[in-house]
Parts: structure tokens; C-alpha cells; sequence
């Protein structure tokens, strides 16, 4: 999704970043313990899945915010990264990139994205939109609170409208149509190729 947007951009504040957090958190707590290996509408990725990639996303926060790039994290965050209690290390990701994007300027960092440096504002939207869709794709996984917070909708919506044409992007499948009055949370999917069931 990156690609699709400039690099820098023009510094935003109230980005709701700690929201997001806490709206896929509380999702990860309902998660059943017979319901880790249940499918989600992520090609190829179970509840577990999805859960580890997003508790990974977190654990490259405070290294990219003081500095460092993908070659020298190298691949410590790769494969398993919520071991035997997944809920656990979530909690931890989560709040230790919190903390970090509670550091005073740190949206104004520079950031080195595996396609290039970015700055500190951009990377901060890019994780939140992707917060609030995965969010979506978890309740659907796990069949519990599949309505999204209105002001994390809204906010994901400006972000996937500005990138342009998806279909090529390798990262959502090709948007699905939907009536111009439709609501925003049924938009937003849509726009990544997933299906609102209300």
C-alpha cells in the first residue's frame, strides 16, 4: 500500500493510532481458545495468523523510531512471534510501541520502510489503517464485534481512498462494487476486496 502514496507528506495530527490499538487488543481478548487455527477473510491466514502478523508490525515500531533499518533488525521478527501465549505478546507489543509513538516528535522521524524513508507521520498512518482493517478481518475470524468504531472507519477510508487503484498493489484484491450511499465501513472494505456482512 505504500507505493501508492508519496513517501513524505504533510504532518497530521490526531491520528488514532492508540484507538486502533486497542480496538484490535480487545479483539485479540475474545479470541476462544478452539478458534486460533479458524480461518479469516485473509487469504491463507488463520485467527493465529493474523495475530502474529500484527503483534510483529508493533514489535518494529521502537526500532524503526530510533533508527534502525530492515537490514540491520534483520529477520528477529520473522515467523513465530507469539510463542505459546499469544494474547501475552501482543499485550507487550502493543504497549511498547505505544510507548514509542508517545515520544515527543516522533512523527516527525525519518523512517526507513523496506521501499524507502518515509517520515514518522506516514509510517504512523499507514500502521493504523492497517490496525483498522485487520481489525475487521479478526472479528470475522472469530465471528465477535464485526462493527468498526465510526471515527477508525472514517479515518481508514481517507487513507485507502488516497492511494489510488489497488487492484495491482499485490497487497488487497481487486476492489468489490458497492452503492454510492453505502455506509463507510461497508466502503472501506470494499475497497480492499472484502465483503461487509453488517
Amino acid at each position: 500500500m505504500a507505493q501508492r502514496r508519496q513517501h513524505q507528506r504533510a504532518a497530521r495530527t490526531g491520528t488514532p493510532y492508540p484507538e486502533a490499538l486497542a480496538a484490535f487488543g480487545e479483539r485479540v481478548r475474545l479470541i476462544a481458545p478452539d478458534q486460533w487455527d479458524s480461518p479469516t477473510p485473509c487469504t491463507d491466514w488463520s485467527v493465529r495468523d493474523l495475530v502474529n502478523h500484527l503483534t510483529g508490525e508493533q514489535l518494529w515500531v521502537p526500532e524503526l523510531l530510533m533508527g534502525a533499518t530492515i537490514g540491520e533488525v534483520g529477520g528477529r521478527f520473522d515467523g513465530d512471534v507469539v510463542g505459546a501465549d499469544p494474547v501475552a505478546a501482543w499485550t507487550d507489543a502493543a504497549e511498547a510501541a505505544r510507548e514509542a509513538w508517545a515520544v515527543p516528535g516522533a512523527t516527525e522521524l525519518t523512517v526507513h520502510l523496506s521501499f524507502g524513508d518515509v517520515s514518522g507521520q506516514y509510517y504512523l498512518d499507514q500502521l493504523t489503517t492497517d490496525l483498522v482493517i485487520h481489525s475487521w478481518d479478526l472479528a470475522q475470524g472469530i465471528g465477535r464485534h464485526t462493527r468498526l468504531p465510526a471515527d477508525l472507519v472514517d479515518f481508514a477510508l481517507g487513507e485507502i481512498s488516497g492511494y489510488g487503484d489497488l487492484s495491482g498493489s499485490g497487497i488487497f484484491d481487486p476492489p468489490l462494487p458497492v452503492a454510492q450511499d453505502a455506509a463507510p465501513q461497508t466502503r472501506l472494505l470494499a475497497l480492499t476486496g472484502r465483503r461487509d456482512t453488517g
